[in-house]
């Protein structure tokens, strides 16, 4: 499932590529994700791409005049390539773009500043968005067309769990008004926008708290604790995946992660075996050892 990490390096890369560029076709191999009409898909093509960008675990295109907002939720995958490229099954949506124009004042991420897959200003790139399932939806935004987005809405998401303005003393406030287990809390969108299923297990094993603790049960210092945990792991999978992932997008990389998926090997932190549960379909990986 692309989460915070995964999908911020896709935007910020694909940003550095496509800002300024036309949209010059725009096809739905896959039509059945596709949230809008034949038409609306159509009206894309002349449109230049204003800025891509990361909402929680959405990739937003934004456009001269209209928005593609794409939710790949557990399978969805993205592709930067050049025209011709044998196009990856279960595809369910192709961009293609022309030669960049003027993009004023633009400042890129600095990470992809003379970056060896960037493509050249006068290359026609693609943009690919396959699932193999189907489960993700790219929707077509168009400007007055009222199409909600289910997850988008204002009382559906909270803050980004790398927003600056999410400060320890704003995370305190906010912590005391959701209850429930600690891995469902990092994954409820409405309490911080981002986490999913592999980065919760993450920021608890580095917060040293165990997954089903009820957020009531927390003292102060480990409220602290989980803060920390978050802001650190997110921040250092970002910079991993930085240099790891491009050119190949569609590509998830995970291994470096110190305990989810990785059930009976060592604790990278005590060395005690690594437990993993499923529930609800979701893995959930820990440490009996060092998570209390």
């Amino acid at each position: 499932m692309p989460e915070l990490p995964d999908l911020t390096v896709v935007a910020e890369a694909f940003d550095a590529a496509l800002r300024g560029r036309p949209i010059t076709a725009a096809n739905a191999p896959g039509p059945l994700a596709v949230r809008g009409t034949p038409a609306e898909l159509e009206a894309l093509v002349g449109q230049r791409v204003a800025a891509i960008r990361r909402i929680g675990k959405f990739l937003e295109f934004e456009l001269d005049r209209d928005r593609v907002v794409v939710n790949p939720m557990l399978t969805g995958r993205f592709q930067l390539a050049a025209p011709g490229t044998k196009l990856p099954s279960k595809t369910a949506l192709v961009l293609a773009f022309g030669e960049r124009g003027p993009t004023p004042s633009f400042k890129p991420a600095s990470w992809t500043v003379g970056a060896p897959w960037l493509p050249a200003a006068d290359a026609r790139p693609e943009v690919r968005y396959r699932d193999p399932t189907q489960m993700g939806k790219v929707y077509l935004l168009p400007t007055g067309v009222d199409r909600p987005v289910p997850g988008l809405g204002a009382d559906e998401m909270g803050p980004e769990a790398d927003d600056p303005a999410l400060t320890l003393e704003v995370w305190r406030e906010r912590i005391r008004k959701h209850p429930g287990e600690l891995k469902n809390l990092l994954r409820n969108q409405a309490f911080v926008a981002g986490i999913g299923n592999a980065y919760s297990d993450e920021v608890l094993h580095a917060a040293r708290l165990q997954p089903f603790r009820k957020r009531a049960s927390l003292a102060a210092e480990e409220v602290d604790a989980l803060y920390e945990g978050m802001r650190a792991t997110l921040g250092h999978a970002v910079d991993v995946l930085r240099e790891r992932v491009p050119p190949t997008f569609e590509t998830q990389v995970r291994d470096f992660l110190a305990v989810h998926m990785k059930g009976g090997q060592p604790c990278p932190r005590c060395g005690t075996r690594i437990t993993e549960v499923k529930a609800g379909g979701f893995v959930t990986s820990y440490c009996r050892g060092c998570q209390r």
